[in-house]
Order: C-alpha cells, then sequence, then structure tokens
C-alpha cells in the first residue's frame, strides 16, 4: 500500500518536468529545412523554437488577447500577461492542445466564452492561477489531469462542476475565498482518481465534506478548522499525506482516534493549540507538532503499541515507524525523554 502510494505521488510531482522532456527529445532532430515553416505559422508576439515545435511560447508579452494558435500546438504559454477573455476565435485550428498556462492574467468569469474550455477535447492540463476568478469555470473539458486555480477571488464551485472530471488527479483551489458553504456533501462527486486536493489558504472552519475517496494529499494549511469529525478518514483510506497548520485545533476537537489512521505517513500539525500529541498510528513516519502550545511529553502514553526496554530491540517488525518529529517553538525542555526513544527506535531526528 506505501509502495503504491509513493509511486503514485511520485508521478504526479514529476509529471510536467517528465512530459516536457520527452517531447523536447523527439524534436531534437528536426529536420532545419522545416524551421522556415514553423516560424512563419508562429504569431508575431510569440516565440516557437525550432526544436520544439508542438509548444508556442507567449508568455511575458504584455498580451491582451490570447492570439490564433496554429494546429500543430500541444502546449501554450501564455502567463504573465493582460489578458482578459478567453474566447472561441484564437482555439479554432487548436484541436491538440494538451496544455494551457494563463497563469497571472486578468481573466474573468465573465471574460471566458461559454464552453470554449470543454470543446477543448484533448486537454489535460490548465492552469489559470492568479487570475480574478470569481468561481470555478464551467464547463471544463473532461479529459483534465490537473486543473490549478490557486491565488483567485472563487468563493463559488458551481454545481455538478466536477461530476465528468474522472480523469483530474490534481485539483488546486488554494489561497481563494472559499467558506464551508461552499463544499456541499455533492461538490467533488465524480472526481474517482484524483490523487491530490489542495484547499489550504482559504476561510474553512470545518472539515470538507465528501473529499475523493481515492485522495492520497490533503492540503488544508491555513485556514480556521477546529475540529477533526469522528471517523472523518474512513471515507478516505488512502490519505498518506495531510497537512492541517495554521489552523485552530485544540485537544477537544480531536477524537481519541482521531488520527490513528495507517494509511498517513506525513502528519502535519504545525501551529495550532494542541497541548498534547494526539494518539497516532504506528505507520506514520514523520510527524510535525512545531509551535503549539506542549509543555511536556510522554512517551509511554502517546506511544502507538505496547513496547518494553526489555524487548528485543533487533526485532523491528512491529515497530512504531516514526522517523521524524518536529517539536520546536512549544514549552518542551530538553533531554528528549528516555522512553520516546524505547518507543520510537528508527527515529532519525527529533527537533526540540
Amino acid at each position: 500500500m506505501n509502495l503504491k502510494a509513493y509511486t503514485s505521488l511520485s508521478l504526479l510531482f514529476l509529471i510536467n518536468s517528465v512530459w516536457t522532456r520527452t517531447v523536447r527529445q523527439v524534436y531534437d532532430e528536426l529536420d532545419p529545412e522545416h524551421w522556415s515553416h514553423y516560424t512563419s505559422e508562429c504569431p508575431r508576439e510569440c516565440f516557437c523554437p525550432p526544436n520544439f515545435p508542438n509548444a508556442l511560447y507567449c508568455d511575458n508579452k504584455g498580451l491582451k488577447e490570447i492570439p490564433a494558435i496554429p494546429a500543430r500546438i500541444w502546449y501554450v504559454y501564455l502567463q504573465n500577461n493582460l489578458i482578459e477573455t478567453v474566447s472561441e476565435k484564437p482555439f479554432a485550428n487548436a484541436t491538440h492542445l494538451r496544455w494551457i498556462n494563463l497563469n497571472k492574467n486578468k481573466i474573468t468569469n465573465n471574460g471566458i466564452e461559454t464552453g470554449v474550455l470543454s470543446k477543448l477535447k484533448r486537454l489535460l492540463y490548465l492552469f489559470l492561477e492568479d487570475n480574478e476568478l470569481e468561481e470555478v469555470p464551467a464547463p471544463l473539458p473532461v479529459g483534465l489531469e490537473q486543473l490549478r486555480l490557486a491565488r483567485n477571488k472563487i468563493s463559488k464551485i458551481p454545481e455538478g462542476v466536477f461530476s465528468n472530471l474522472e480523469n483530474l488527479t490534481m485539483l488546486d483551489l488554494h489561497q481563494n475565498s472559499l467558506l464551508d458553504s461552499a463544499l456541499q456533501s455533492d461538490t467533488f462527486q465524480g472526481l474517482s482518481n484524483l490523487m491530490q486536493l489542495n484547499i489550504a489558504k482559504n476561510s474553512l472552519k470545518k472539515m470538507p465534506l465528501s473529499i475523493p475517496a481515492n485522495t492520497l494529499q490533503l492540503f488544508l494549511d491555513n485556514n480556521s478548522i477546529e475540529v477533526i469529525p469522528e471517523n472523518y478518514f474512513s471515507a478516505i483510506p488512502k490519505v498518506t499525506f495531510l497537512r492541517l497548520n495554521y489552523n485552530k485545533l485544540s485537544d477537544d476537537g480531536i477524537p481519541s482516534s482521531g488520527f490513528n489512521v495507517s494509511s498517513i505517513l506525513d502528519l502535519q500539525l504545525s501551529h495550532n493549540q494542541l497541548t498534547k500529541i494526539p494518539p497516532i498510528n504506528a505507520h506514520l513516519e514523520h510527524l510535525h507538532l512545531d509551535h503549539n502550545r506542549i509543555k511536556s511529553i510522554n512517551g509511554t502514553q502517546i506511544c502507538p503499541v505496547s513496547i518494553t526496554i526489555e524487548e528485543d530491540h533487533g526485532s523491528y517488525g512491529n515497530i512504531p515507524r516514526l522517523r521524524y518529529l518536529r517539536l520546536d517553538g512549544n514549552e518542551i525542555q530538553p533531554p528528549i525523554p528516555l522512553d520516546i526513544m524505547i518507543c520510537f527506535r528508527l527515529l532519525q531526528a527529533v527537533v526540540i
């Protein structure tokens, strides 16, 4: 299970660079006699590298409109411009588009022509970060694998906007204006293959409802969450990386078995209001509890299994797997209690 999770996450983290590098390699040996053809098709505002003829670079050009995109283009880079509208006309011939980067423009929902995005049938990656969107744009291409909408003004997620996006693996909504009311029980319905969900830096006070069951990474940092509902993680049994830094979690807001979840390998609870270490699972490998209100730690109390000093130190089959523990920014004074080391025998680093 852990191997599968790490493999999937590695693919998710590396997919952008691997995809681009592979395509570049295909065209490294392009015949120079074709260069003039590619140059003549290239919009004058943009750059079309002859050794990468499927890419169109129009970034940092002060553009106010999207230029006509040639039919051969798979990747179009339009970030860091002054674009306000996304209309159908520039994409009329661009039927093979896989990747559009429109980050850091001035695009509003009203500026996106109805249906223009959903007509891009082969689009896999859509980047609309740092724009002026107030809701998730709809409808979206059904084949999307990544949707990045960070740092907009999104406060609304239209009903059913994700219902047909079964190929989506990453959804990034961090640093928007989402309230609890924007996340209904069916908001994420249809995202059956989602691996990473980022809702950090919003205005949530509660854990979001109905997170897709296959989610591996859940990022909820910088909200105002106070309570983890009982058995919350039973609905997302594959969650491996959980970030809840900079929230308002207290001891009373965490049920006794709240984080005792075997799938979680990396748990981040920094900058909350905890006065003690919550119960954890023996499979946990990284635990971040810095900048809370913890005054002392007791290895016997927090140890997820029953281990005594007389037990065989050479047998690691059933002992806790914790390797990294961060406790700085609390009120704990060194040295580290011996019972912590007895319990967590695989510890490689403790920050205190």
